[in-house]
């Protein structure tokens, strides 16, 4: 009897595992079809000369020279500054405003279920509306919106700015613009972590004569270092794929002020028809968000262990 339960169980533990490779083979296939292959290609046309449009001269492999010529690309590494620039503002500030905006509306307050909406709804918009909406605010007239409210503001000491035109304004009109639409993803993030702190920290906390100020850093900080951890390499990853504000605000102008990795692959592959280097392009690209997000990951998680 018991081998025979034995033999039941291992052919239902099959019949199990078959259903399983079943119902995730959809999610396989496109994994397989619309990423893993796509970026097989890519490291394959680095090493190559390859074109968009096949032209009179036939594709060669080249060896290092795509990446060699990143090195002294003024427009690469013009964008690399940036994307770091934009990830070094971003993130920081982003991760501290959605942290700030979750402790608030985790209180039991009145109306609070209508601002939760209200700090997420940017999130369920896409980028593409929102930068066209900006785009108005942003209108370098007096008229402009986001130029009436700065001159109100400063009693009219700061007059009209060309915010996408000026090259000392526009990266960080974007970054303004990304701040706002995105923060509502990672406070949900910080909410859903807030929710799953038991209260009996805090009232420990509270009997031990803790203020508001020392629960915050010494009950609530410490329980979300895992969710810290998630949102930080998240929103890393999100920001180092800046595109479409850039694309529909000011299509890596003005001087290049704006240029960004994503960008820019896009304007030499597409653009410019040069699938070898834009390739050479996108593994340089991945293989830095590797490895930074490899980095933070040991950095926080270090802090933890040491904690």
């Amino acid at each position: 009897m018991a081998s025979q339960a034995t033999v039941r169980q291992t052919g239902w533990r099959r019949t199990e595992s078959r259903l399983a490779w079943l119902f995730a083979s959809p999610a396989l296939i496109l994994l397989v079809v619309f990423v893993i292959t796509p970026f097989i290609m890519a490291i394959i046309f680095s090493f190559t000369n390859q074109r968009l449009v096949p032209g009179p001269n036939p594709t060669e492999f080249v060896s290092l020279r795509n990446f060699t010529r990143l090195i002294e690309d003024k427009r690469f590494i013009r964008a690399l500054l940036n994307n770091f620039l934009f990830v070094g503002v971003v993130v920081p500030v982003q991760t501290t405003l959605a942290l700030l905006l979750a402790v608030l509306i985790n209180q039991k307050l009145k109306f609070v279920n209508f601002f939760r909406t209200i700090y997420f709804s940017p999130v369920a918009i896409t980028m593409v509306v929102v930068s066209v909406v900006w785009a108005f605010l942003y209108e370098a007239s007096a008229n402009g919106t986001i130029n009436q409210f700065v001159n109100f503001v400063s009693f009219g000491l700061i007059g009209p700015q060309d915010w996408l035109g000026d090259s000392r304004l526009a990266f960080g009109a974007i970054m303004l613009l990304s701040i706002w639409q995105g923060v509502g993803f990672q406070m949900v993030i910080f909410l859903a972590g807030l929710q799953e702190i038991p209260y009996s920290l805090y009232e420990a906390a509270q009997i031990d004569g803790a203020s508001v100020r020392q629960q915050f850093f010494n009950v609530t900080l410490p329980m979300l270092r895992n969710t810290t951890l998630f949102v930080v390499i998240s929103t890393t990853i999100l920001a180092f794929q800046l595109y479409a504000q850039v694309e529909v605000l000011t299509r890596g102008g003005p001087q290049n002020s704006t240029q960004t990795m994503v960008f820019y692959t896009k304007v030499m592959g597409f653009e410019q028809g040069r699938i070898g280097y834009a390739s050479a392009i996108t593994v340089v690209f991945f293989l830095i968000v590797l490895a930074i997000s490899l980095i933070q990951r040991k950095v926080l998680s270090e802090d933890r262990s040491v904690e």
